[in-house]
């Protein structure tokens, strides 16, 4: 069964583009990369943006993903594992990681997506604030949160994350779409009280949040509780007539086999057996064309009469006597 198609959905104008509150960017993954000039780049740099102009004209032009996913991967290998937070590497290489995960969902191949970036970074506190928002976005639109559960943690309780301005917006973003969603409302209150940049009004707003959601997980539980309370009683009635039927259908049978053995009892038994004797000679042992054949055969002949009047004739009727 192919996979849902994922939000932030791959593309130069979908969701992958828009920003934790849901406002556009600036400017295209390839145009904020470049906004220092190629002058200033290493050779890696610039290598790296070129490829990063064709991935982005292969995703949104031609539409070919394969080919543009390749061309990330090159970019980011040349870029190296971990470039410095203030070069123009990190610039490009998000851009690279943006342009290679709308194509990997493109692809249908969402549930690489995590992996994918993952390698082209040495921890999961090192993923740019872009890239986190676009893997949270995507798992919870495919019902999937707990991939990103760990991974978001561990971004939000490093210390270094939390200078960044775009922290407070992906707090948000990950209660709202992974920790709530998964009914981890105890880990959501420890994560709002513990993260010291938020001051008592922005905590207050998120517990009412927490309080409201842990609410309406409540009624959903006692929603379907119920439902399948009514279900297994509507089980048990069907179960009950089902039962029912079949100890009649048993009766039924009892008596039809109780009547079977009152007449096989007439059955004569002896005669029989003599009969099935007389018809193995006639046809294995003696030939039937044969005059000496013909005795047996109307012998044969009475005795089958005699048992077929026995069966068939009422139970008052006195025995066939020979």
């Amino acid at each position: 069964m192919a996979a849902p198609e994922p939000e932030p959905e791959p593309g130069g104008q979908r969701a992958a583009g828009r920003g934790p509150g849901g406002e556009s960017p600036p400017a295209s993954p390839p145009a904020a990369a470049m906004g220092d000039g190629p002058s200033a780049w290493s050779p890696a740099s610039a290598q790296a943006a070129s490829l990063l102009e064709e991935a982005a004209e292969l995703l949104v032009l031609q539409r070919d993903f394969a080919a543009a996913l390749e061309r990330c991967e090159a970019g980011c290998g040349n870029l190296g594992p971990a470039p410095g937070p203030d070069s123009s590497c990190a610039e490009v290489k998000c851009s690279l990681c943006v342009v290679g995960i709308q194509a990997l969902a493109e692809m249908n191949r969402w549930r690489e997506v995590l992996s994918w970036v993952l390698q082209y970074y040495d921890r999961p506190e090192q993923l740019p604030p872009k890239i986190l928002e676009l893997c949270i976005l995507l798992y919870s639109k495919v019902r999937e949160p707990q991939v990103m559960l760990e991974v978001g943690s561990s971004w939000l309780r490093d210390q270094t994350n939390k200078s960044l301005s775009e922290y407070v917006s992906l707090l948000e973003l990950y209660l709202l779409h992974v920790l709530l969603p998964l009914g981890r409302f105890e880990g959501a209150e420890e994560l709002v009280y513990s993260c010291d940049i938020l001051d008592s009004e922005q905590k207050l707003a998120f517990v009412e949040t927490i309080c409201e959601k842990r609410c309406q997980w409540t009624q959903q539980e006692e929603t379907h509780s119920a439902h399948d309370e009514h279900e297994d009683k509507a089980t048990e009635t069907v179960l009950g007539a089902l039962s029912q039927k079949l100890l009649t259908m048993l009766t039924l049978l009892r008596r039809t086999l109780r009547s079977m053995s009152s007449h096989f009892y007439l059955l004569p038994y002896k005669k029989m057996l003599l009969a099935t004797f007389l018809l193995y000679l006639v046809v294995v042992r003696l030939d039937p064309a044969s005059p000496t054949s013909l005795p047996f055969i109307c012998k044969l002949v009475q005795l089958f009469r005699q048992a077929w009047a026995a069966v068939l004739s009422p139970i008052h009727r006195p025995p066939i006597q020979d």
